[in-house]
C-alpha cells in the first residue's frame, strides 16, 4: 500500500506521536538488552553488525516525559491486515517482531527450526502473530535480498521465498544473492509475474519499506541479528526454541490476565 504523505490530515498526528513515544520507550528496553548482546552472541547465536551505535539509555529517557502515555511493554505491532510480511492473525494476543537479515546465519537457524515449532504451536492456534522486519546489515546482498522478499510479498509470496533462501546456510557476499539468482528463487517458488518482481525489487517503494523496517530496529537499539519484541519484551538471538515458547506462553498469560 503507498505510504501516507506529509499533507495527511492532522487526526493522523496523535498515532504518529504515540507510535513515536512506543519507538522511545522500546529503546530504552532494547538498550538495556543491547548491553548483553556480546554474550548473547557466543551463548545463544547473533550476528553483529558494525552499524550504528545504540543510543545511551540517557538520550533515550531524555526524550520520554512522565506526560507520555506509553504502554510499559512497548508495542509496534502494525496489525496490519494487508501485511504480506507478517503470519498469524490480526488481532493475536501476542505479536513477535523480528528483526532479521538474509545473510545471518542464525536468522536462517532460527527459521529453519525455531519458526517452524512456533507455526505449529502458537500460530496455527491463533495465539501468536509473526511480523518480519527487513534488517539488512551485511552489504549489497543483504539490501538485495530484502528487497526482493518485499517484493515477493507484493505477490503473495513473502514467506515462501523467505523459506526458500534460509533453506541453507550460505556463505555471505559470495554470489548467492545476485540479481538473477534471486530472480530464480522467485521463480522456485512460484511468483507468476517475474517481470514485476524485477520491476518491484528495483522501485524506490521497495528501498523505502526496506529502510522503514531498518531505521525502526536501529531506533530500538537493535545492533545484532535476530533481534525480537515478544509483546515487547525483547528477545536476542537464536536461543533455544523452549526460551521462545516460554517467553510466548508468559505474554499470553499476562494478556489472559489483563483481560480478567
Amino acid at each position: 500500500m503507498p505510504e501516507k504523505s506529509s499533507s495527511s490530515s492532522a487526526s493522523g498526528a496523535p498515532q504518529v506521536r504515540a507510535r513515536r513515544r512506543r519507538t522511545v520507550a522500546a529503546a530504552g528496553v532494547l538498550v538495556a538488552a543491547a548491553a548483553t548482546a556480546a554474550v548473547l552472541a557466543v551463548t545463544s547465536g547473533s550476528d553483529h553488525s558494525p552499524a550504528r551505535p545504540v543510543p545511551s539509555s540517557s538520550e533515550a529517557a531524555a526524550e520520554h516525559t512522565p506526560e507520555d502515555s506509553a504502554p510499559v511493554g512497548p508495542d509496534l505491532a502494525r496489525r496490519d491486515a494487508d501485511d504480506a510480511l507478517a503470519v498469524g492473525p490480526v488481532d493475536a494476543p501476542v505479536v513477535m517482531i523480528e528483526y532479521s537479515d538474509f545473510q545471518c546465519p542464525f536468522c536462517g537457524r532460527f527459521a529453519r527450526e525455531t519458526k517452524q515449532e512456533l507455526l505449529r504451536t502458537h500460530v496455527k492456534k491463533g495465539s501468536l502473530r509473526i511480523e518480519w522486519r527487513n534488517f539488512p546489515i551485511f552489504g549489497k546482498e543483504s539490501e538485495a535480498a530484502a528487497r526482493a522478499a518485499w517484493a515477493a510479498g507484493r505477490q503473495g509470496a513473502f514467506w515462501e521465498f523467505h523459506d526458500r533462501l534460509y533453506a541453507e546456510p550460505r556463505e555471505r557476499n559470495s554470489g548467492e544473492f545476485t540479481e538473477a539468482k534471486l530472480v530464480a528463487h522467485a521463480k522456485a517458488v512460484g511468483v507468476q509475474d517475474l517481470d514485476r518482481f524485477r520491476e518491484d525489487m528495483a522501485s524506490d517503494q521497495a528501498h523505502q519499506a526496506v529502510e522503514r523496517d531498518r531505521e525502526e530496529g536501529y531506533a530500538l537499539g537493535v545492533t545484532s541479528t535476530p533481534a525480537f519484541l515478544v509483546n515487547g519484551t525483547p528477545l536476542l538471538g537464536a536461543q533455544p526454541t523452549e526460551t521462545f515458547d516460554e517467553a510466548v506462553r508468559d505474554a499470553l498469560a499476562r494478556r489472559e490476565g489483563e483481560t480478567k
